[in-house]
């Protein structure tokens, strides 16, 4: 009888420690999923902040983009159409202006953006960004040629940037045109590199 007592003694203290040990692994478990369930509202949250911030930036751009796109659009063309006719246009100092740095991209990356967002959604931001860098290198390019060139002359005779004989643009200002040109194939090249930018960006935030 005493053997039989001491036998379900050992089995009930068995079982009450095998229940103390599910209660622990269950409780552990639990607090590892809410830790990581936390975690995964945070990293959605912050992804949605920085995805939200980009898409408006976006959208700002390419609503300003399409306005001053389609007065430097009209500015070139109708400067080219005054050449083409035989006219000497006046030439006037090239001046590009922008609040576009690229520190705020690095910060928005190392901010988590790189962890956060969709491989395609950064390969789409870089890309967006490749265009901006080679637009403003060549803005630069063309401004300083500008500042060298046209603007120490601007009091100069018409005929001090154009052949009279030829009413062709001297050698040393055939990039004047060719800056008009290329202001507008930067507009038309970054409308379009926004565009798909924020489309990846709508998808991703619908997405997740």
């Amino acid at each position: 009888m005493s053997e039989t007592n001491e036998k379900a003694s050992y089995l009930w203290r068995l079982g009450r420690w095998m229940a103390e040990l599910v209660l622990v692994f269950v409780g552990v478990y639990a607090a590892f999923w809410l830790n990581n369930y936390q975690q995964h509202l945070q990293e959605a949250k912050r992804r949605d902040q920085i995805l939200a911030s980009i898409e408006q930036t976006l959208r700002d751009g390419i609503e300003s983009g399409k306005i001053n796109g389609a007065q430097e659009e009209r500015q070139a063309a109708e400067f080219q159409q005054a050449l083409d006719a035989g006219e000497m246009p006046r030439l006037h100092p090239f001046v590009f202006t922008t609040d576009y740095t690229p520190i705020d991209l690095a910060t928005l990356l190392q901010s988590g953006g790189i962890e956060l967002l969709d491989v395609e959604t950064l390969t789409a931001l870089r890309n967006d960004e490749s265009v901006i860098r080679w637009g403003l290198s060549r803005m630069a390019h063309y401004q300083k040629l500008s500042d060298e060139l046209i603007v120490p002359n601007l009091d100069e005779d018409i005929s001090f940037f154009y052949d009279p004989a030829a009413k062709k643009l001297r050698k040393r200002f055939e990039m004047y045109p060719e800056a008009l040109q290329t202001t507008v194939k930067f507009a038309h090249d970054l409308e379009k590199t926004h565009t798909e930018l924020l489309k990846r960006i709508q998808a991703e935030r619908q997405r997740h």
